[in-house]
């Protein structure tokens, strides 16, 4: 079992940047795949990016690529996504999630997922 906690969101213009942070407990940390997700009003949760398990690679939507870039920390349990040039269309609530499958390459749908936090909401002003 892990708990997630997520932080760092907030209101931001457009063309800023902001981080999120995901502090796991639990078990170790490194035993998991993590991920990003986010969820607009209205829209369906979405992959943003993500760690495969061991963190051998990472993976974005399309949508982020080249924006955010995602990130981890052992030794501090934690993992990051630091979004830059924000655009309105980036606002939602962001996830943090884990997943115990072991896989090579990066898992990037929701039920692949046995993890979540509770979200931290980013909204980017136009």
């Amino acid at each position: 079992q892990v708990q997630l906690v997520e932080s760092g969101g907030g209101l931001v213009q457009a063309g800023g940047s902001l981080r999120l942070s995901c502090a796991a407990s639990g078990r170790t940390f490194s035993d998991y795949g993590m991920g990003w997700f986010r969820q607009a009003p209205g829209k369906e949760r979405e992959f943003v990016a993500a760690f495969s398990w061991g963190a051998i690679t990472t993976d974005y939507a399309d949508s982020v690529k080249g924006r955010f870039t995602v990130s981890r920390d052992n030794a501090k349990n934690t993992v990051y996504l630091q979004m830059n040039s924000l655009k309105p269309e980036d606002t939602a609530v962001y996830y943090c999630a884990a997943t115990s499958i072991v896989s090579p390459v990066v898992l990037s749908t929701i039920r692949q997922y046995n993890y979540w936090g509770q979200g931290t909401q980013v909204t980017v002003s136009s």
